[in-house]
């Protein structure tokens, strides 16, 4: 007869923190990419938060090296990864990406139907934006007009509201060429962003396979987790996740453990578990991927911090202070010059190696931004996003 295993939230958070440089950063030398691979990619729709992300994670890295993996030697890549939101992601990982995030099914378009594409029209503005920008870097507006150019003058009908606007009826699947790997950002073009076609790499043949390996990844880096977890990481469909679930459980891919007595999933064979609880103070920025991933919320979020480091119950509104492994205040910093000022709310009281740790984690802050830092312990009065 076969046991359980019984993993607590302690392990699980432990095993997280170790899995993502989180218990200890990772040491000097250590590659950009591994450390974004660790976290299944940075989110960067704000390029700074990215920095931060990576280098709270690494010893000695800079935003500098950050922007050099991206633009100079290219182990990193910027394009929309889950939830169709912009992300740092591994380049060498692109191809599994893109197999396994176009093999999730699509929920329906949340325009009415004089806006929204067709399938039909969908996959021509996909196809068109790979053609235009192979060996390019347009701007947006220049790829608007390849774009329209290639398909017709229905894909620049301004119908698409969005931030007080109106864009372009193409721009609603440009994420989707994203994840197609037809398209990833650029340089900036002075204040402007850019776009260009990633460099082509062996996509995985069968998307089954893709979505299999790229389930075992999340389990590894953000396990156990139930097919719900999974599902909103993605804002793939519930049900969806649960049969992709039920399919790799009866294949002997992924194994059943009981977490906090919830029926939940690791990677067949991944039970181990550190023996120490996560210790020590972490500062994390705005949705930073240990904060939106991890489940249960009400675990990673308990007490205050479920309504004060939350905005309606998504993660990654507020930079967040984390001790031993949890969410345990907010934070936000304000650059002026060549110096920032860091305000840390805390949330519950620090003992004395804990304002240690936080004074160093405020010192790591300025380096990796390159900037001279100043502690303030206080109340957050900006709102999220600030």
């Amino acid at each position: 007869m076969t046991t359980t295993v019984k993993i607590t939230w302690d392990g699980a958070s432990a095993r997280r923190a170790e899995r993502q440089f989180l218990a200890g950063p990772a040491g000097t030398g250590t590659p950009v990419a591994e450390v974004v691979g660790a976290m299944l990619g940075a989110h960067a729709q704000v390029l700074s938060a990215a920095e931060v992300s990576v280098g709270m994670r690494a010893d000695g890295v800079t935003r500098a090296d950050v922007r050099a993996a991206l633009w100079d030697d290219r182990s990193l890549i910027k394009t929309y990864g889950p939830r169709g939101t912009v992300h740092l992601l591994a380049a060498r990982e692109l191809p599994l990406f893109s197999a396994a995030l176009t093999a999730v099914p699509t929920g329906p378009s949340p325009f009415p139907p004089g806006v929204r594409l067709t399938e039909e029209q969908a996959g021509q503005v996909v196809a068109a934006i790979g053609d235009a920008l192979d060996g390019r870097f347009l701007t947006l507006d220049e790829l608007s007009e390849e774009v329209v150019a290639r398909t017709g003058p229905w894909a620049g009908d301004r119908v698409m509201p969005a931030f007080q606007d109106l864009w372009p009826r193409w721009r609603q699947v440009m994420h989707r060429a994203g994840w197609a790997g037809t398209l990833c950002f650029g340089p900036n073009r002075g204040r402007k962003a850019t776009y260009t076609r990633p460099a082509p790499g062996a996509l995985e043949a069968d998307p089954r396979d893709a979505l299999a390996a790229f389930v075992h990844r999340y389990l590894h880096a953000y396990g156990p987790a139930t097919p719900q977890h999974f599902a909103r990481w993605l804002a793939a469909p519930p049900g969806w996740a649960t049969a992709l679930f039920g399919e790799l459980a009866s294949a002997g891919r992924i194994e059943e453990v009981l977490f906090e007595g919830t029926p939940a999933w690791v990677a067949a064979g991944d039970t181990d578990v550190p023996e120490d609880p996560a210790r020590g103070v972490r500062l994390l920025p705005y949705f930073d991927a240990y904060v939106v991933a991890g489940q249960p919320r009400e675990r990673l979020f308990p007490g205050a911090a479920y309504e004060r480091a939350l905005g309606g119950g998504q993660a990654g509104n507020y930079p967040v202070l984390l001790v031993d492994g949890v969410v345990a205040g907010v934070w936000h910093q304000r650059r002026r010059g060549r110096r920032t000022t860091v305000t840390v709310e805390p949330l519950v009281r620090l003992t004395a190696r804990q304002e240690r740790e936080l004074g160093e984690q405020v010192e790591r802050v300025g380096e990796v931004l390159e900037a001279a830092p100043e502690l303030v312990v206080g109340e957050v009065t900006v709102g999220p996003h600030a």
